[in-house]
This record gives C-alpha cells, sequence and structure tokens, in this order.
C-alpha cells in the first residue's frame, strides 16, 4: 500500500533574542531566573521589523532541500499554518511557492490553526497524498506572534517567540499506514481566552489603539495579543490527558509502545503537570524550548527535529504529537517514523 511518510525536517529561527535579562528590567518585581522557572525559557527567537512569515517559511525549507537533495521540482503539494500572514489575501503560501520556484503544478494553501496546526496538518496532508492528488509535499508551519505581542504585557511576552520549520512527506509503500491514527477536536466556546480582538472583518484596527492595563499590571490594546492564562491551563489539563487515553486506545496501544510523547511546548509548568497528570514516563516526554520560546504551530516539528538530529529518533520509532490551544482547538496522532530518502 502506498501511504503518506515524513521524509525530513528542518526549521529556521530568526537571528534576533529575546532573553529574560532584557524582559527583567522592563517588568517591576521580576527576575531573569523568576522568569525561567515560571516559564522553562532563557530567550526567545524574535522576527525583525521587516522579516515577516513569508520569510521565515523559505528560510526553512530551503533548509530543508539543502538537508535532503529533493529536487524543489517534484513538490506538487504546499500546505503552510499560520495565523500572522503576510496580507489578508494573497495566501502566503502563493508567495512561498513562487520564492521557492515551485513548479505552477503546485497545490498551495494556507490554514489557519495554532497550536494544534502539525496535527491537522499532517491529517490534511496524508488525505491530499494517499486520495493521489498529490505525491510529495511540504507541510510548513510559520508564526510571528511577536508581532501582535505589546512590549509590556508579560503573561505573553515572556512565553512566544517567532520560528518555521518544514516537513517533507511523500508517498512510500509500507504494509502498515506510517501516520495515524488522528483525534481532532475543536471547543469554539474558549475562542475569546487566546485572541487578537482587533485587524480583521468583524473589528477593524482604529487610527489609535487605546491602552489598558489589567490587575496584573499588563499592558495591552484591542490590537495585541490577549490570553486568559487561567483558562487556557483548566481547558489543557482537562482536554489533554482524555485526548491521549483516547489516541491510545484507537490504535490498541499503552503508554509504553510510544517511544516520544511530543507535546505543544506552551511552558514548562504547563507540560511538567500535564506529564504528571497523565502518568507519562520522563524518560519519553520531551521538551525543548528553553533557546526558543514557545514557537506555537512550529514547536512539535522542532523538537521532532532535535529529536533526529541528536540521534535519539530511530527508524521504527513510534512517536505520539500532542497539539492544543488556542481556539480552542486540539489534535493529536501517531507517527511511526521510518522515512525512505
Amino acid at each position: 500500500m502506498e501511504t503518506a511518510v515524513i521524509q525530513a525536517l528542518a526549521h529556521y529561527l530568526p537571528e534576533r533574542r529575546l532573553t529574560n535579562d532584557e524582559l527583567a528590567v522592563l517588568y517591576e518585581g521580576w527576575t531573569a531566573d523568576k522568569i525561567l522557572q515560571k516559564t522553562g525559557i532563557r530567550e526567545r527567537a524574535i522576527a525583525s521589523e521587516d522579516e515577516f512569515v513569508s520569510d521565515l517559511a523559505v528560510n526553512a525549507a530551503e533548509a530543508l532541500f539543502r538537508r535532503t537533495g529533493f529536487a524543489r521540482d517534484r513538490i506538487d503539494l504546499l500546505a503552510i499554518c499560520t495565523q500572522s500572514p503576510d496580507y489578508f489575501l494573497p495566501s502566503t503560501a502563493c508567495l512561498v511557492q513562487d520564492r521557492l520556484h515551485l513548479g505552477t503544478g503546485t497545490a498551495a494553501f494556507d490554514f489557519d490553526l495554532g497550536c494544534s496546526g502539525y496535527p491537522y496538518g499532517l491529517a490534511i496532508v496524508k488525505g491530499l497524498l494517499e486520495t493521489g492528488i498529490a505525491r510529495n509535499a511540504l507541510l510548513v508551519m510559520a508564526e510571528t506572534y511577536s508581532k501582535y505581542i505589546h512590549p509590556l504585557d508579560k503573561s505573553v511576552r515572556t512565553l512566544f517567540g517567532d520560528a518555521a520549520s518544514a516537513t517533507l512527506l511523500t508517498l512510500e509503500r509500507r504494509d502498515t499506514p506510517s501516520l495515524g491514527p488522528f483525534v481532532l477536536g475543536t471547543d469554539g466556546g474558549g475562542a475569546e481566552n487566546l485572541i487578537v480582538r482587533r485587524g480583521g472583518m468583524r473589528l477593524p484596527r482604529r487610527p489609535t489603539e487605546p491602552e489598558e492595563t489589567d490587575e496584573s499590571g499588563n499592558v495591552r490594546t484591542d490590537a495585541n495579543l490577549y490570553m486568559n492564562g487561567p483558562a487556557i491551563f483548566e481547558f489543557t489539563i482537562r482536554r489533554i490527558p482524555e485526548l491521549v487515553t483516547d489516541l491510545l486506545a484507537r490504535a490498541r496501544l499503552g503508554i509504553d509502545d510510544v517511544k516520544f510523547y511530543v507535546f505543544h511546548q506552551a511552558n514548562e509548568y504547563m507540560l511538567s503537570y500535564l506529564r504528571k497528570k497523565i502518568r507519562l514516563p520522563e524518560s519519553r516526554f520531551v521538551m525543548h524550548f528553553v533557546h526558543c520560546g514557545n514557537t506555537v504551530s512550529a514547536t512539535i516539528p522542532i523538537v521532532l527535529e532535535h529529536l533526529l538530529e541528536s540521534d535519539q529518533l530511530q527508524r521504527g520509532d513510534l512517536i505520539m504529537t500532542v497539539g492544543f490551544g488556542v481556539g480552542y482547538s486540539w489534535g493529536a496522532n501517531l507517527i511511526r517514523w521510518e522515512p525512505g530518502l
């Protein structure tokens, strides 16, 4: 049978770094060590003023082409996950297709998801490949949340960084599927808890956006990113253990059958809490964000690349990816690591 297989991964981080020492100067009563203890992050990669999602995406894809030698004229599908596109229209995927010099026979589109974007993207690409619509795909996660963040909002500025990842998937003959099963879900009732309220059609940006300061001293406008941290945490600890259990049940597997659990890299406190609640072995649960921050949809593939580059990922290993956050949206899937290139 022909099935979609992950062949290679690459990512790109902007050169600029925002360190805890820089942030501590801005936030009274906060030190670099306190920020590290609360988040597990020492520094974040931040896009420059003239660096945008298409730039990050192109850099990640070019890194993948250099690493693999895969001919770009073989790519016939490009899917980009972003919530901070260069423009409302055209789609960022059209810009990236042109800059990468992919063929005009390439199907290219954006999809708008955040922290659950990687499992969703794998599901979308798997479907398009295995129904014969395409044979070789680039799945790109690219985000510049920093451009939404008010500099005096420590609730989000201490967490988020910018990045792009590129995943090459192709059709290969395998005895069993390489990707799946998948569990995907949505609860739009939580939309207001992680949101940029102004800037779209419903609430356009105003010439001057008034600033507000919350009870914790965070400053923001309605055109900035807002996160209700306690509500996001409550949603996560309520929904994600059930998600993991459901996926294992569908696959008829136990916890020890999975080599690595790769969750969306939200922050250290949340991930540690989840790991203990689900009773996942610490040796199988990966955290890798201390030098890049929470890069939204790019976190999971960045961790996968880290496992591969550090020789921890071997052919035949079974990996569970778990994404969750803005929407609310969540998704999980299994990956059997068996590239053929």
